[in-house]
């Protein structure tokens, strides 16, 4: 068999597709973001750098200007809307067929989860408990998805597969968490007219999906005209309703597997009967028509779900995260250590994540194993568990994107970012390390 023509830009495309399919590159380019925001931010260009991000932009319409902020704004609500969207067809998608789908093995993540949110939470609480600093008590709370699974992928296939499974479900229901911390108590006072139209427009999503209507433009439209929109100026975080949004997407396929493979079968057979045209090379209108039959039985085998996330997460995990970072970890970091502590914020935080994380995750884990409510995945001990405890430390996308929320004061925000940043970066090295030596003893 003839090896696939290979053209020159093959060569330029080829490295980078490999190195988007690895699955530490997204925690990589997120890394090289955030010190590239941090060079800008102390650099001679630093105030240049800020106000990029202020300017204002909106839509004008017969002289009137609609949905004006600030590109700062447009990042955190209209960007991490897609982000978030990404998020919940994960959820639903873990929730209907990957490692929440079974209750019983569900339970341990959930479980650590829980843990790794209530903890780090009264952590913070307790060093900031009244005053406008105690809204940060949901900085701590989450867990940089990206960033720890690209920590735990550095190891290779040393680190048993169960592990994998463990922090990447551990993490989603961490996210689950966050959307619901958001929006419940980071959300502004609500506009029930916009808020009725939004929910309107998603039940319009929702009967669309039971009635079979599988076209991604249908749900585009509405979604994004339709729910975002009205989610944005109702005053519930506009996030939210890109995750409502992403569980009105189908599931389910309209081919079943044996069937499709049935029909490839019958497909290859009949392609490889027509005779081909040998001197040019296009294609005969026959083989048109049973290559784009195979296509749209290849897309009715796939669930529009699946399709998406498959389809968005690229741009989400290389595009969108990083320019996030690049909005939101530009801190000049010649602050005034007075002025650093002259509130708990960053210490509640740094400790929150870095001690209320690992105490969380690995107490409330040991917890249901010893009460024999969930065991323990295989591959799992208490010396690797502790190293997934500091690595669900690294609170860096969801915490920078709470800390926007929670705070408006900018001297508390600075604060609240250090206190990621240190123990972002001591929970990556310890749990890389104890995780290190653990795959070497075994």
């Amino acid at each position: 068999m003839k090896a696939p023509k290979q053209y020159p830009i093959d060569r330029v495309v080829y490295p980078i597709q490999k190195f988007i399919q690895q699955e530490k590159s997204g925690g990589i380019v997120l890394g090289i973001s955030v010190v590239l925001a941090l060079i800008l931010a102390n650099s001679p260009w630093a105030a240049a750098y800020f106000h990029f991000f202020e300017q204002p932009l909106g839509f004008q319409f017969n002289g009137s200007a609609y949905l004006t902020y600030s590109l700062h704004h447009w990042i955190n609500d209209g960007l991490m809307s897609v982000f978030f969207f990404v998020v919940g067809l994960e959820l639903k998608r873990e929730i209907v067929g990957g490692a929440l789908a079974n209750p019983r093995n569900a339970l341990l993540p959930i479980g650590a989860a829980l843990g790794g949110m209530v903890v780090p939470a009264l952590i913070y609480f307790m060093f900031n408990s009244s005053g406008a600093v105690s809204s940060g008590w949901g900085i701590p709370m989450a867990t940089d998805i990206a960033f720890a699974l690209g920590v735990l992928f550095l190891l290779g296939n040393k680190i048993p597969l169960s592990l994998k499974i463990f922090l990447t479900a551990l993490a989603i229901v961490d996210d689950l968490g966050a959307v619901l911390v958001i929006a419940f108590f980071y959300t502004s006072d609500i506009s029930i007219m916009n808020l009725l139209i939004g929910l309107l427009f998603l039940l319009i999503m929702y009967i669309g999906n039971r009635m079979g209507v599988r076209s991604l433009i249908f749900y585009a439209v509405l979604g994004i005209l339709g729910v975002w929109t009205a989610f944005l100026l109702s005053g519930v975080h506009a996030t939210i309703a890109a995750v409502l949004a992403a569980f009105t997407i189908p599931a389910d396929v309209r081919i079943k597997e044996h069937l499709y493979l049935a029909k490839i079968q019958d497909y290859l057979k009949r392609f490889k009967a027509i005779d081909p045209n040998e001197q040019s090379p296009t294609l005969t209108e026959a083989q048109l028509h049973v290559l784009e039959a195979v296509r749209k039985d290849t897309d009715a085998a796939i669930p529009p779900l699946q399709r998406l996330e498959h389809a968005m997460h690229p741009f989400v995990t290389f595009i969108i995260i990083p320019i996030f970072a690049l909005a939101n970890a530009g801190i000049d970091i010649a602050i005034d250590t007075d002025q650093l502590f002259n509130t708990h914020v960053a210490l509640g935080v740094a400790l929150g994540l870095l001690v209320g994380k690992v105490v969380g995750v690995v107490g409330f884990t040991l917890l249901l194993v010893k009460l024999k409510i969930a065991p323990f995945p295989e591959g799992m001990n208490l010396k690797n568990l502790f190293g997934l405890g500091f690595l669900a430390a690294i609170g860096f996308t969801m915490s920078l994107f709470i800390t926007s929320l929670a705070f408006t004061d900018e001297a508390y925000m600075v604060q609240a970012k250090i206190g990621i940043f240190v123990a972002s970066i001591i929970g990556g090295i310890v749990g890389y390390s104890i995780l290190s030596r653990a795959t070497k003893k075994a």
